[in-house]
């Protein structure tokens, strides 16, 4: 099993900044990709961010420039850096992290529970 824990989120006001984290743990062998993902009230889960273990990003338009995703593959962390919050930033977010687990050659996909992020208008 592969845990995945979140932190960082809460209530800040327009144009503030917050730093999540995900620290993944468990019978990991290796992590490929990792991923933030969102959920507004009443809406779709969207994919926020993604960082392969290389380093390669990608983000969803809503957020380039404001919202810097990065790793550090040792702690087995992804981080989200989001600076110029607006209140459409407000929702859920989600760690996501695609690997390989240690002891035996299968995959895994795991989520975390989510983090709270709050931008009033």
């Amino acid at each position: 099993q592969v845990q995945l824990v979140e932190s960082g989120g809460g209530l800040v006001q327009a144009g503030g900044s917050l730093r999540l984290s995900c620290a993944a743990s468990g019978s990991i062998f290796r992590i490929n990709a990792m991923d933030w993902y969102r959920q507004a009230p009443g809406k779709q889960r969207e994919l926020v961010a993604g960082i392969t273990r290389n380093g390669v990003t990608n983000y969803a338009d809503s957020v380039k420039g404001r919202f810097t995703i990065s790793r550090d593959n040792a702690k087995n962390t992804v981080y989200l850096q989001m600076n110029s919050l607006k209140p459409e930033d407000t929702a859920v977010y989600y760690c996501n992290a695609a690997g390989i687990y240690s002891g035996f050659p299968q995959t895994f996909n795991s989520w975390g529970q989510g983090t709270q992020v709050t931008v009033p208008s």
